[in-house]
């Protein structure tokens, strides 16, 4: 592996340790740029860290992963290596392998905890790719310019360095780990260090699961699946639907694209979810409600929160359920989760569903009408640009959004 273009530090209220880190790793590589990602600290961490000589990426709380993923996209072209802002030792050896990705294993392991967090990780990478690996959830790691492709963006959280090896192996690049000598502030046998390491087992088994990236290029674990778990059978049939495009669609975007291309998952819920709505209410209407507002709802689903308060007011309307996407509307606000095309879906059919019940005759029709019409201007331009256009609208899409 070449020389690292860049260092990345994640840090969180580290200003006792993170000035030592960086003068550690700037004389360790000389030539790499210390970035330094401040995620949301209270404490003095980013000046110590710029007083030391890095860059310092700040941002609000986001998470280890997308802490990481934001700064590396500061860093210039080539290798990494990414180091815990707590960290004692020489990460050297790291970069003079020649794998993709090096790993570094404690020589003398410290920790309090009973290893579950760490065994959990150790059978996910197994399971998922193949690789048996000593020390899954270590943060100090080197990356050529190729796993760095394959890796980021990282997966949110804790999680990330699980997903990165699992990523770096399933891209058949070479994964290996080196024992060295370090040390790092260990978490106790205490109250804060049981929360960190079960925190650090919820997003190794989120990270694990369907991902998706959002519009602004972060990695968001897909849990849109969840409004599938109800006892309607359309409803899980549509999620399960979407589910399938989330996990091998195509590039193929809009119907027409989808029809040039044929076989694809778009094309499958094309046919899939107006069947399903046929099934459900028997009635060529009800399978074109359904079907349109399935879609519509998907095609809402770029920004976050748009998707959820568009179905919350038309289930308003039509006595939709409102639980699921009042329970879904904060993280999805929050960028911390994605809905995808199998939540997106499932919340669209639902509303058809409702509607069925709701409309007859004329208005119905009208319904149908109007969808029809929106899923055309969907295919013509963009609506979220409408939207963003409308200033009524564009101030009920931003309500709740972070911005950073």
């Amino acid at each position: 592996m070449t020389d690292p273009a860049a260092i990345l530090v994640a840090a969180r209220d580290e200003e006792r340790t993170i000035a030592a880190t960086v003068a550690a790793l700037k004389a360790q590589f000389p030539s790499a740029e210390v970035l330094v990602a401040d995620d949301g600290s209270r404490d003095a961490t980013a000046s110590e860290a710029e007083r030391a000589g890095a860059q310092v990426v700040r941002l609000p709380r986001r998470g280890k992963g997308q802490a990481l993923t934001l700064a590396e996209r500061k860093a210039p072209a080539g290798a990494l290596v990414l180091a815990d802002a707590d960290l004692v030792g020489d990460l050297g050896p790291l970069a003079s392998t020649d794998a993709d990705v090096a790993i570094a294993v404690f020589a003398e392991p410290r920790g309090g905890g009973f290893g579950i967090a760490k065994g959990a990780a150790r059978r996910l990478v197994r399971a998922l790719s193949g690789f048996e690996a000593r020390e899954p959830l270590s943060g100090q790691r080197s990356l050529s310019a190729a796993a760095r492709e394959a890796c980021f963006p990282l997966a949110a959280g804790f999680g990330c360095e699980v997903r990165m090896t699992v990523d770096a192996a399933r891209a058949g690049l070479r994964v290996v780990e080196l024992e060295l000598p370090l040390a790092h502030d260990a978490t106790r046998r205490d109250l804060q260090g049981f929360a960190h390491r079960g925190r650090q087992l919820l997003d190794a088994l989120i990270a694990c699961g369907p991902l998706g990236v959002n519009h602004r290029g972060l990695r968001l674990p897909l849990v849109g699946w969840s409004v599938g778990l109800r006892r309607e059978l359309a409803v899980v049939l549509v999620a399960a639907l979407g589910l399938a495009d989330d996990l091998w669609s195509g590039p193929e975007r809009g119907f027409r694209a989808h029809l040039r291309t044929g076989r694809t998952t778009g094309m499958l819920k094309l046919v899939g979810i107006p069947l399903v709505g046929l099934a459900a209410t028997r009635k060529v209407s009800g399978a074109l409600l359904v079907g349109l507002t399935a879609n519509f709802v998907n095609q809402l689903d770029t920004r976050p929160g748009r998707a959820l308060k568009a179905y919350l007011i038309g289930a308003l309307a039509t006595r939709a359920p409102v639980g699921p996407a009042v329970l879904l509307l904060p993280y999805d606000l929050r960028e911390k989760v994605m809905l995808g095309d199998a939540g997106s879906n499932a919340l669209g059919a639902m509303l058809g569903l409702s509607s069925v019940s709701r409309l007859t005759g004329k208005s119905r029709w009208l319904a149908i009408g109007a969808l029809a019409g929106l899923t055309l201007i969907g295919e013509r331009r963009s609506l979220g640009e409408l939207i963003e256009r409308t200033p009524g609208l564009c101030a009920l899409d931003r309500l709740g959004r972070e911005a950073f």
